[in-house]
């Protein structure tokens, strides 16, 4: 008798994800090496195990994936481990961080960690726990060597960070939600993104794993909290069940929408530059409207203005440079950035 569904279903995201990873590992030759095809002397043979470590908070979705990654990784010959964030911002954190790590141990994952973050306060409660927990995670993953991250993240996940893109009036590239593989060198891979919540839920009861449910989660304070428990399910009430899903493939087709318009305006930028490298507003105005604004925003990145501060109307006003051309001044971007129009020319550099 084979496993439980929703065991079988999270094994498969996982073992598919393995797969993956193994693949990239053979073609590269591991984290950071040159392809094979540049040392025609290195054989597959030669490497060792490719180490992937889950990120676990204890929570179903984590735990889940930490038992699903337990019980693949031993199959195809990679190394497993885990990694647990504290990010001290509860009460006896630090003691639950333990006995997360305790669990990933007992689950057969080496090594294990748990590591204390210092949470900032940049961007908001949210986006500074992440930013901290991400760092975090690098660390650990480069001095271990790791090749992979799994995360925990689900369909349902997706669904909401779509709806809050939608809420901000975010662009294509917010509403594609989180990329199933991310991170400098595809680091982070998210195996669940097709999984629901409840089936990884599913999954933890029937293999009698303990999970810890975080109460910010039900924290009406936080934005996702309250879309969670209040807006997602008025939406399925209103629109009827599927918007779940709806959401979770509006995600991919802008994420594919997207990388066809990031491509395009990286091969347009060059024709839009002079021999001294200036953007040409004539020819900017030329361009696609989407196409145009990918490259005003990359720009302005280049000249140290900071992505995650870099948002849409931004970017419009620097537009406008081009399109409402009236005489107008600088703008003024995050990080001093100041982008003006000189002479047809569009400069756009530190203040």
């Amino acid at each position: 008798m084979g496993p439980h569904p929703a065991v079988a279903a999270i094994r498969l995201a996982v073992r598919r994800v393995l797969h993956d990873i193994l693949n990239d590992h053979h073609a590269y030759g591991g984290p950071g090496r040159q392809p094979f095809g540049e040392h025609p002397d290195r054989t597959v043979e030669r490497l060792p195990s490719p180490l992937v470590l889950v990120a676990c908070s204890g929570g179903a979705d984590s735990m889940a994936l930490a038992s699903a990654l337990a019980f693949e990784a031993p199959k195809l010959g990679v190394r497993a481990g885990g990694v647990t964030i504290d990010h001290g911002l509860q009460p006896g954190s630090d003691l639950r961080a333990d006995e997360v790590a305790l669990r990933l141990r007992a689950l057969g994952l080496d090594p294990v960690e748990s590591v204390a973050v210092t949470v900032g306060r940049d961007g908001g409660p949210e986006a500074a726990a992440r930013d901290a927990r991400y760092a975090a995670l690098d660390t650990v993953a480069e001095r271990h060597g790791a090749t992979a991250v799994l995360l925990g993240h689900t369909r349902d996940d997706q669904a909401e960070t779509v709806l809050l893109g939608l809420a901000r009036g975010s662009g294509i590239r917010s509403l594609s939600g989180m990329a199933a593989v991310s991170g400098a060198g595809g680091r982070y891979r998210r195996p669940f993104l097709e999984v629901d919540r409840q089936t990884a839920r599913k999954a933890c009861m029937v293999q009698s794993l303990p999970v810890w449910d975080d109460p910010h989660n039900a924290d009406p304070a936080y934005t996702r909290s309250r879309l969670r428990h209040e807006g997602l399910p008025a939406l399925e009430k209103a629109l009827g069940k599927g918007v779940v899903e709806a959401l979770a493939r509006t995600a991919q087709l802008s994420r594919d929408d997207a990388d066809a318009l990031d491509a395009w305006a990286s091969q347009a930028e060059a024709s839009v530059r002079d021999a001294a490298g200036l953007l040409e507003c004539a020819k900017l105005y030329a361009l696609p409207p989407a196409v145009r604004r990918r490259i005003l925003r990359r720009a302005a990145i280049e000249a140290g203005a900071p992505a995650g501060s870099l948002f849409a109307r931004h970017i419009e006003e620097v537009d406008r440079l081009i399109t409402g051309w009236r005489g107008q001044g600088a703008i003024n971007l995050p990080g001093k950035v100041v982008a003006q129009r000189q002479g047809g020319r569009l400069v756009i550099r530190q203040g």
